[in-house]
């Protein structure tokens, strides 16, 4: 069982290929200043616990909008890595055609990514910063878990061309000059995939 805060249906263009559904956990590590999910961090943020099956029964509904525009499931949150158990569990039952997207801040233990790896399709990374005093500032956290993650992702044959890493412009916390700062040194790292954006509060 795993608790959720949401599932959203028919998402277009925004967590990954085609039409996706997205499945919002609930806990995260982090404690962002702007967090778009608070719900996440309280107990009454949850609005169900569902099994691997069920979620699969759930999904299966829009089969035919995932084979046919190459979509699937989207896991976010919350940190979906926490409940890497329950994704890989889910990825065994699930159609074989849907694709899986992995939307994470990567500050979990190694162990919950070498789980789900054989089985995600596409990453979105939300790095923050790579200043890790920005970092810690925005998020309550240090960014070392989180870098060491991505390095040991980097270094699998193939998969950076599937890792989209979010460097947020976050007003009070940030600026142009350290996001681009951050894209250099994650450039440097292997990564060739960017979403730049800014927070809007």
């Amino acid at each position: 069982m795993a608790p959720l805060i949401g599932i959203v249906r028919h998402r277009l263009a925004t967590d990954g290929q085609g039409v996706t559904t997205l499945v919002a956990f609930h806990g995260c590590p982090l404690r962002c200043k702007y967090c778009l999910n608070k719900q996440c961090h309280s107990p009454k943020g949850i609005v169900r616990t569902i099994t691997p099956q069920e979620l699969v029964d759930e999904l299966a509904i829009d089969n035919l909008y995932f084979l046919a525009t190459g979509g699937g499931v989207c896991f976010g949150g919350g940190e979906p890595l926490l409940y890497s158990e329950f994704i890989s569990k889910f990825c065994a039952l699930k159609v074989p055609e849907w694709k899986v997207t992995l939307e994470t801040s990567l500050n979990v233990a190694r162990h919950h990514l070498e789980r789900v790896l054989p089985h995600i399709d596409q990453y979105y990374i939300d790095i923050k910063d790579i200043n890790p005093v920005i970092y810690h500032d925005y998020t309550e956290c240090d960014n070392l878990q989180m870098l060491d993650n991505l390095r040991w992702l980097l270094g699998h044959d193939g998969l950076a061309d599937r890792i989209i890493v979010r460097l947020p412009l976050i007003p009070e916390y940030n600026t142009l000059q350290d996001r681009d700062h951050s894209k250099e040194l994650l450039a440097e790292m292997g990564v060739v995939h960017f979403d730049e954006f800014e927070y809007t509060i």
